[in-house]
């Protein structure tokens, strides 16, 4: 009875934290944010925590969080992954819908596998990056990765299709393949229950580790038990309750003390050894093996990147990044920025920063610019990869204080209406948000193709004032490349990133 008082308090927490994780990432828009903590998912993350902290050797943004999580596994087992992971819940819930009726299918599909060690194989690697200074652990993070899928692909396509009533019209480069990484994780579900889970999952492997060292288990008692194997017929992490009950596997779904008609199994404080076992079926060969491959692997993607001080200039950042490296070191490419851009300016990489930054964010001045008194972007961002800003601070405000430059604008007179086609337009200047504009007229007298002349006001860019905030681009009326175009030069995070080196202008 006891038993099943906690399975149906698990299912209860399980909807919970589904539903909570649904409202924070619905909250993440400009007009219903308020005061929620709608990064607090992402910020307890432990994966994330350590991933950062090894890669900047400090705890940086909101992920003190995770420290409590951490606690909470050391006590209890990886009960995350059973009660309050939202993409757990998701498996939990295709598995029961593909649950088998006959007990032997279940038990084959739910048998112990090898396969399992390749998680931990996931993670060595993922922390081995991090050392080496780039995050990557937000590629298949399950919680980084459920944001990032339904913030750039699920939400803005059910917005569309509702003529933008949500968040209004969103369009995502690369959308498709971060949708992609999510669906294929829940389709593997039809191999068996829970595969991602089970064999990929490297947030699931962290909490497995720090299982091994938890208070509570389950636990086997052999002289109990009958072998009749009803235990293992429905156990989510195919954790062997029927063998020797593998602590960094079990998620505490207590669907086999449930089971057992003769209490053989149970959740037990401090059990003996004999009972319960802590393997990951990962030697330390191998566990050296894939943190170096994953050390490898970071020089390897910078070298697709272009360095600085020549990077490529579409790699706009948004306001309060941190400079180049350190930022690399940060991001969780969790979208969570993408997500809460008012603009939809914010789009996920695919080369502008190499294979090492794909799906980190970058502004698209194109699609939409960086509004003047908007900082959500560091105010969602879990890790600090984005400093959190005041408006004030980024505009420049008092006067004497330098505005946050993400870039700077200039005029494609090849293409520019007054330049190249002697017609009166004056679009950049009007939505220019500077004071005093950063975009200006002359006035020139040019003579037209008959013979006859005519005055134009023809714009020009004041690279003193320009902060790049892409609205001149995103505004400019003449289709597909605009006239006036952003790139990062002259960016404040950077040093070098000059027009000319050493120097803004």
């Amino acid at each position: 009875m006891k038993d099943e008082v906690f399975r149906g308090l698990r299912r209860a927490w399980q909807v919970f934290f589904l539903l909570l994780f649904l409202f924070l990432l619905l909250a993440t828009t400009s007009r219903l944010i308020r005061g929620y903590p709608v990064e607090w998912f992402l910020a307890i993350d432990p994966l994330a925590a350590v991933s950062t902290a090894l890669s900047t050797h400090a705890l940086h943004g909101h992920l003190w969080w995770a420290a409590p999580l951490v606690v909470l596994t050391l006590v209890f087992g990886r009960f995350f992954c059973g009660w309050m992971c939202p993409m757990g819940t998701m498996h939990h819930v295709l598995g029961f819908l593909l649950r088998s009726k006959r007990v032997r299918e279940r038990l084959e599909r739910n048998r112990t596998r090898r396969s399992r060690a390749v998680k931990y194989a996931v993670l060595a690697a993922m922390l081995g990056a991090a050392f080496a200074g780039s995050v990557q652990a937000g590629l298949l993070d399950p919680i980084a990765t459920t944001w990032r899928a339904l913030s750039v692909s699920v939400f803005p396509a059910l917005s569309n299709a509702t003529g933008g009533y949500y968040q209004g019209e969103r369009r995502f480069t690369w959308s498709l393949v971060a949708a992609g990484v999510f669906y294929a994780a829940i389709a593997l579900n039809l191999v068996y229950p829970r595969f991602y889970c089970r064999v990929l999952c490297p947030l699931g492997a962290l909490l497995g580790v720090l299982s091994k060292l938890s208070l509570f288990r389950i636990v086997r008692r052999a002289e109990a038990c009958k072998d009749c194997d009803v235990c293992a017929a429905d156990c989510a992490g195919a954790a062997d309750p029927a063998g020797t009950p593998l602590a960094t596997e079990c998620m505490l779904c207590l669907n086999c003390t449930s089971a057992c008609p003769r209490g053989a199994i149970a959740y037990r404080f401090l059990p003996s050894g004999e009972g319960t076992s802590q393997t990951t079926d990962l030697s330390r060969r191998r566990w050296i093996a894939a943190a170096a491959a994953g050390v490898a692997l970071v020089p390897l993607t910078r070298a697709s990147a272009e360095a600085e001080p020549r990077p490529d200039p579409r790699r706009i950042r948004p306001p309060g990044a941190r400079d180049e490296p350190a930022f690399l070191a940060l991001c969780l490419k969790c979208g969570a920025c993408m997500k809460a851009c008012p603009t939809g300016g914010l789009q996920p990489a695919a080369t502008e920063a190499g294979l090492e930054g794909l799906w980190t964010p970058v502004l698209v001045p194109r699609i939409g610019y960086c509004e003047q008194a908007c900082v959500l972007c560091g105010r969602v961002c879990p890790t600090g990869a984005i400093r959190e800003l005041a408006p004030a601070e980024k505009v420049g405000r008092p006067p004497d204080v330098e505005p946050v430059r993400i870039g700077l604008a200039a005029i494609d007179r090849g293409r520019c209406l007054p330049w190249a086609s002697d017609t009166e337009c004056v679009v950049c200047e009007e939505v220019c948000p500077t004071a005093p504009k950063a975009v200006y007229f002359k006035l020139e007298t040019t003579t037209l193709r008959d013979g006859s002349t005519r005055v134009l006001r023809r714009p020009f860019v004041d690279p003193k004032l320009c902060t790049g905030c892409g609205v001149c681009e995103t505004r400019c009326p003449v289709f597909d490349r605009a006239a006036v175009r952003v790139t990062s030069t002259g960016e404040s995070r950077s040093t070098v990133n000059r027009v000319i080196l050493g120097g803004r202008i």
